[in-house]
């Protein structure tokens, strides 16, 4: 598609080996980047698409010394996703505070440390890099069972639009926001096909998103398309909850058709 060519461009996917990150590694590749596929451990297979092979690094993205070796160790970056994350169900009265200060780490303090440490790479290039921060619903509404997650995901957004300000015009910085996305491990989430059918049924577009559509998300956001787009908060949960007073109050019921 015009404007979105990445031939040329080298891109750093951190935990870009499975899940969503395998969604973005594999359309940054489709889109015609060369990929760095970063995790902590090396998987059985690299992503691949129209005939390549994404490069892997080991790498804990929370190690500053390991980070910046990484970084002065590139050729070029022209393109970051912050992708590495997550979190189990956890109440944040349950647990021990270091389980919580690692998830914190690893979806905030993370992102930061990557962003610092490419950030000379990025703003080499003619015309600007670009910063995705993957962002999530948690952090932009409450997430019971995820507090540590929604809290840092919260200050992920943040951090983007205050590096989008910092960086300027060299180097644009913006955050896709997920809500529910199908993956290998969705079934911890939301259980079985049915109830992950349930869960899907919620969401105004019936269903849970894909990996390989953050994907093009991203490249979108990577791309010369979205050259005027910085400090943006793409918002990609399939129009969001429908909201519960709706089903609770005794008047103005809508057709459920």
């Amino acid at each position: 598609m015009p404007g979105h060519d990445l031939s040329g461009r080298t891109a750093v996917v951190t935990g870009g080996v499975r899940g969503v990150g395998l969604g973005i590694s594999r359309a940054l590749l489709g889109a015609g980047a060369e990929v760095i596929a970063v995790a902590r451990r090396e998987p059985p297979a690299l992503p691949e698409a129209g005939g390549r092979t994404a490069r892997f690094a080991s790498l804990d993205v929370r190690d500053a010394a390991a980070v910046q070796r990484f970084a002065d160790g590139l050729d070029r970056a022209d393109i970051l996703v912050n992708n590495a994350g997550g979190t189990p169900f956890l109440r944040l009265a349950d647990g021990d505070a270091r389980t919580h200060t690692k998830i914190v780490e690893l979806n905030l303090i993370g992102p930061l440390i990557m962003s610092r440490a490419l950030y000379p790479r990025l703003r080499e290039r003619p015309g600007g890099g670009s910063v995705i921060m993957i962002g999530s619903v948690s952090g932009i509404r409450p997430s019971p069972g995820s507090a540590a997650y929604g809290a840092a995901k919260a200050g992920l957004q943040s951090l983007a639009t205050s590096l989008a300000v910092e960086w300027a015009p060299h180097v644009r910085v913006n955050t896709l926001t997920l809500g529910m996305v199908r993956t290998e491990q969705a079934h911890l989430h939301y259980g079985d096909e049915e109830g992950i059918a349930a869960v899907g049924a919620t969401v105004p577009l019936g269903r849970l998103a894909d990996p390989s559509e953050v994907g093009t998300a991203c490249v979108f956001l990577a791309s010369d398309a979205a050259a005027y787009i910085t400090g943006a908060n793409l918002v990609m949960h399939g129009g969001g909850e429908r909201p519960a007073f709706l089903d609770a109050a005794t008047v103005n019921k809508e057709d459920p058709q």
